[in-house]
């Protein structure tokens, strides 16, 4: 367990940790000349017969009461679980007594006491009034009805009962851990010894470190890894360390000053750094002012202070208000001044743009935020998901708000998970346990080291959607045999992944739902069935067709070579070119898919030399006229292989028509 005093200078906090652990956390000179804390302190404290390690040694973070050392006090209080709040009983509550209670209610705090210190100075009548003033001050915050002790520090007074008080705290600690999540460390200090290299102290929100392990420095835009020598948990020297302890790493392999105050060593699984997240905060119910869009803050993050701009997303629900007033809650977006380390789930502070005032806290949702449709009914209800205090749950909230499909490598980053996901079918029961997996009858899809997903109900949509888009292609072009992939999906799903849209189309093949004919998908009742007539005259005319080469003849001539009457012949090739056997380019003229992608791969090659394509470019490659190259080109535009951009033609990378190298 991690406590972090708080309260007013000069209100007896450090005095108050060396009478309970014998340890004097002012180190610095300035510090033992002033007499107050000005940078964070740490000292430690074993529970009864306790083996130091999973909550039963007990850590102090000592944090600075000065007005302008608050954002320090915050670099501590981000890790803690149980807090004392202090009030000098001569002084009684003071001007940081009230917002070091406003960052330990932001930041969700509930366990903790009030501590009513340098009882020696005053007499009885003044310590009930201070203890009166103090319920008073903590009503209706997160550590309303705490405990709370009387103490003379320097008498020692009241201190024996408070050790016990956090004794038992300790032992009542939850030890659980997410065996799954991955090693995070909020660095607060770095320093060099001798003989130990460079040594970064911070607490740890999650995981677990061991000796030998390979850790990640974020953010940054170098890829800095250092291997951790040796490992201090609680002040005690150990194998490994674990969430919810104060440890100190010794470190191989990465010098001192790439370090600083803010930032992380993780896991590599989970590395990641944003400078646009979203967020839910409650205002402060003492700021005198609203939370609006546009305004400047300062946001605390682990140990990060970071200047940000606001906008709000909704307020208690209500999406159509951008103000948050005090005392209410809502959902915004930090537009971050530089990229940091954040993950779902850790807290936040804001601070006023010239850092005087405590104004909001909460926590992070999503740390890949997107700066588009950050308001829109589905992204809100992304938002939603990421409340679930389970992960299996988070993840399939996250699938039912995500009708396009999940990144389920960033949604894992995101929740800190570094060991992969156990994607599998499963019942409800199973999903409700402390494991992320993927519901029955979704779909995945991966490319490289991404992975995604999509949930049972959305694959049902974009089935209908697929069907549906291919009803009204077939009306409007009944005499195409139907769109390529990439083009479906431009009509159907355009902001889709391509390789979970890949995903989606196999599942209504593999059904039988659609057909697919070379790079052509139609429904099955659009696939023609040639007539005993139908299949002679295109088995006379198919060769022909072949040996026409670029200049294949037209139908009349067709007609005439074959002594078949010119609207029999037209109605036959058009029932081919219909299940895709044939391309018309024009009215009446006619290609073999095999002749076409001849053309298609001069039209790549033309691409990949020149960036874009020109009728010239392919007239002079083809060896055709002007008037036959146009056609071919424009064909070309109309089945979705090119775009036209003007003058020029450029290629659709997504497309797989006439592709010799069989993507589909």
């Amino acid at each position: 367990m991690i406590v972090g005093t708080a309260g007013h200078i000069d209100h007896g906090k450090t005095t108050l940790v060396r009478a309970l652990t014998g340890v004097d956390t002012d180190r610095l000179p300035e510090e033992k000349k002033r007499g107050i804390s000005i940078e964070l302190g740490y000292a430690f404290l074993d529970a009864p017969g306790a083996s130091g390690v999973g909550g039963e040694r007990i850590g102090f973070i000592d944090v600075p009461g000065h007005e302008r050392l608050v954002s320090t006090m915050l670099s501590g209080a981000t890790g803690i679980d149980y807090a004392l709040l202090l009030i000098a009983a001569d002084d009684g509550v003071m001007p940081q007594t009230r917002e070091h209670l406003a960052v330990l209610s932001l930041l969700g705090v509930s366990r903790g006491a009030v501590v009513v210190t340098k009882a020696d100075r005053v007499d009885d009548a003044r310590i009930a009034e201070v203890c009166r003033a103090a319920r008073e001050l903590t009503a209706a915050t997160p550590l309303e009805g705490v405990p709370l002790a009387v103490v003379s520090a320097t008498g020692g007074a009241g201190v024996s009962a408070l050790r016990d008080l956090l004794v038992d705290a300790a032992h009542a600690t939850s030890t659980a851990r997410d065996v799954g999540a991955g090693f995070r460390l909020a660095v607060d200090r770095v320093f060099s010894l001798a003989g130990a290299g460079t040594v970064v102290t911070g607490s740890a929100h999650g995981g677990s470190v061991a000796i030998g392990d390979v850790l990640r420095l974020v953010p940054g835009t170098r890829s800095l890894e250092a291997r951790v020598r040796s490992i201090h948990a609680q002040n005690a020297a150990v194998d490994r360390a674990v969430a919810g302890q104060r440890v100190a790493l010794g470190l191989v392999g990465i010098e001192k000053d790439a370090i600083a105050r803010g930032d992380w060593l993780v896991e590599p699984a989970i590395a990641l750094e944003t400078d646009r997240l979203d967020a839910r905060v409650e205002v402060w119910r003492g700021e005198g002012r609203a939370l609006r869009s546009g305004c400047v803050v300062h946001v605390h993050i682990g140990a990060s202070d970071t200047l940000a701009s606001v906008a709000v997303l909704d307020v208690d629900g209500d999406a159509g208000s951008d103000i948050i007033e005090p005392g209410q809650s809502g959902r915004i977006q930090l537009v971050l001044r530089r990229k940091i380390a954040a993950w779902r789930g850790d807290r936040v502070v804001l601070r006023d743009a010239s850092a005087t005032r405590t104004i909001a806290g909460g926590t992070v949702l999503d740390p890949f935020a997107p700066a588009r449709y950050r308001r829109t009914p589905a992204r809100l209800a992304m938002l939603d998901a990421a409340r679930h205090e389970s992960p299996g749950f988070r993840l399939a909230a996250a699938l039912a708000a995500s009708p396009e499909g999940l990144d389920l490598e960033s949604w894992r980053r995101a929740e800190a998970q570094a060991l992969p996901e156990t994607i599998e079918a499963v019942d409800t029961e199973a999903s409700s346990r402390n494991v992320a997996r993927l519901p029955k009858g979704g779909l995945l899809a991966r490319r490289g080291e991404t992975l995604w997903a999509l949930g049972a109900t959305s694959v049902a949509l974009w089935q209908g959607k697929l069907i549906e888009a291919l009803e009204i292609f077939h009306r409007q072009h009944p005499d195409e045999p139907g769109p390529d992939a990439a083009r479906l999906r431009r009509l159907v799903a355009p902001r889709m992944a391509e390789p979970l849209w890949r995903a989606v189309l196999d599942a209504a093949i593999g059904a039988g739902t659609v057909l697919q004919r070379g790079g052509h998908l139609m429904l099955p009742g659009h696939l023609a069935r040639l007539s005993a007539a139908e299949q002679r005259i295109a088995d006379k005319l198919l060769p022909r067709l072949l040996e026409g080469g670029f200049d294949p003849p037209w139908v009349r001539n067709l007609a005439a070579d074959a002594h078949e009457p010119e609207a029999v012949v037209r109605a036959a090739l058009a029932r081919v070119a219909q299940r895709g056997e044939l391309h018309q380019v024009v009215k009446d003229l006619y290609y073999p898919p095999p002749t076409l992608a001849r053309a298609a791969a001069m039209v790549r090659e033309i691409a990949s030399r020149d960036g874009d394509v020109s009728a010239a470019a392919f007239r002079d490659a083809s060896g055709l006229g002007r008037k036959r190259a146009i056609q071919i080109v424009e064909y070309f535009d109309r089945v979705g292989l090119l775009r036209r951009v003007g003058d020029v033609h450029r290629l659709r990378a997504d497309c797989d028509l006439f592709d010799s190298r069989g993507r589909r």
